[in-house]
């Protein structure tokens, strides 16, 4: 088994006009990842360090989770390991101020093989202690989302969404299918009334032109834009554009640009055929992230709890880079994040973008180390760094282990969490590339079960759950 160092995180029915819908994900010039989409194992005597933008999407591992329960395998293209593992609530501390805590740990394999884990968080903060917020919702009702757990979902999590807000926060409501439609402009949660009727006037009709809802929310985003408050579009959809400009470039440049005036997105995703690519790159380049719902108990957590408490930020465009000691390394390999790769030089240079990640969130990745004999002394620091989501100053924090400090076994001495994100990681693997380590699905959903009873975490016996249904899948 090759090692592993880990940061960690946090159409259906329908009227005629979408008869010509794409397959998910399908669409003009949208790139196809290949299936076994992989970073390159990275010898230290020609590469020490890795850089990526951090990243807080969770989608791949809840559509992958919707899939399996209805007895279908994800398709290769859709598992990013990193998601899996950001799905898992973490435990490290929270720093004092508005950056971030850099946490360090690690465990031996097998051999020379070792798993190394460095933690990011970002302090939390009270839905009331927050700045006030513009949302802009920008919802899908074309003809494919007529089928159920799509619009129907989405209408009732925006009703409770609009209850959970605090009284200084301003909400617009765009539709589209043919055409973009302003349902509400920006409004005050005083009036409340409206933007609930507003809700109740979604209903299915058209084709789905993603291009112009798109451009119409950030346009009513922009018009009402307040200096002092976080300004943010959401998009719900099922990703399946067919209509307007559906090449891939041009709607990722026109987010972009929006993203560029500080109007950040979130994707959330719908549905059982699901437009994944299209939506996690939106989210990219958007400054946002990607979540996708297919249970009403899930959009409830979501806009209910999740949404409220992190609509604004705590960091601009986070890099994390890792520096790994030749002397100490033979090899490492990033797991995840394919899409989020930078060079060691633009870690510092502030005009690329990176992730944007807000209050109370963790950041998690992978990668496969391979210690060299009688190996001693430092193995890694980890840096990551981050500009003030108002000022744009950059700031920077760090954190480093020595060999000493890896437990001496992977499942005997570590942190029940730590060992959670190997077996999320690991079921990624072998879901995209049916390799996980040396662990087949029967080995990891034992390693899951016993973790679930350990933490008595719900969510952890799901992933229990659902390493086995992968099992009773030819």
């Amino acid at each position: 088994m090759t090692a592993v160092i880990v940061l960690a995180a946090c159409g259906g029915p329908g009227s005629s006009g979408d008869s010509a819908q794409k397959a998910p994900g399908q669409h003009n010039s949208l790139p196809q990842p290949s299936a076994a989409a992989t970073n390159a194992e990275q010898d230290t005597t020609q590469a020490q360090i890795s850089t990526f933008a951090l990243d807080v999407d969770t989608a791949s591992y809840a559509y992958a989770g919707r899939t399996l329960k209805e007895g279908r395998r994800p398709e290769a293209g859709q598992i990013r390991p990193e998601e899996f593992v950001n799905a898992f609530r973490q435990d490290y501390p929270q720093p004092a101020d508005d950056g971030f805590t850099v946490q360090v740990d690690g465990a031996r394999m097998s051999g020379s093989e070792a798993i190394l884990r460095v933690g990011l968080q970002t302090r939390a903060s009270e839905n009331a202690a927050r700045r006030p917020a513009n949302l802009t919702f920008v919802v899908d009702v074309s003809g494919s989302m007529a089928e159920p757990g799509r619009l129907d979902l989405v209408k009732q999590a925006l009703h409770t969404l609009i209850g959970q807000l605090s009284p200084g926060d301003e909400v617009s409501i765009v539709s589209f299918s043919d055409e973009a439609r302003v349902l509400a402009s920006m409004t005050p949660l005083a009036a409340s009334a409206d933007l609930h009727a507003a809700v109740g006037r979604l209903a299915i009709e058209g084709s789905t032109n993603l291009e112009a809802g798109l451009v119409t929310g950030y346009q009513e985003a922009a018009k009402a834009f307040r200096p002092a408050a976080t300004n943010r579009v959401i998009l719900l959809s099922d990703g399946l554009a067919n209509q307007g400009q559906t090449e891939w470039q041009a709607i990722l440049d026109r987010v972009k640009e929006y993203a560029g005036r500080q109007i950040a997105l979130l994707t959330v995703g719908v549905g059982r055929d699901y437009g994944d690519q299209l939506m996690e790159q939106l989210a990219d380049h958007g400054d946002g992230a990607a979540v996708y719902v297919s249970t009403q108990e899930e959009a409830d957590k979501i806009f209910a709890t999740r949404l409220p408490a992190t609509i604004e930020l705590r960091a601009r465009d986070a890099k994390a880079q890792v520096v790994f000691n030749p002397s100490v390394v033979e090899s490492y390999q990033l797991i995840g994040y394919e899409n989020r790769a930078l060079s060691a030089e633009e870690f510092r240079d502030d005009s690329r973008d990176g992730g944007e990640i807000g209050p109370g969130h963790s950041v998690t990745a992978l990668y496969s180390v391979r210690l060299k004999p009688g190996a001693r002394g430092q193995l890694a620091s980890a840096t990551v760094r981050w500009q003030d989501p108002d000022t744009r100053n950059p700031s920077e924090a760090s954190n480093a282990i020595e060999v000493s400090k890896l437990s001496d076994s992977m499942w005997a001495s570590t942190p029940v969490r730590l060992q959670v994100d190997l077996v999320a990681a690991a079921f990624a693997l072998q879901l995209r590339d049916g390799n996980a380590y040396g662990m087949d699905l029967a080995t990891l959903g034992e390693h899951a079960r016993r973790l679930a009873s350990a933490s008595e975490d719900p969510q952890v016996g799901e992933l229990a759950d659902l390493i086995v249904r992968a099992q009773a899948i030819p």
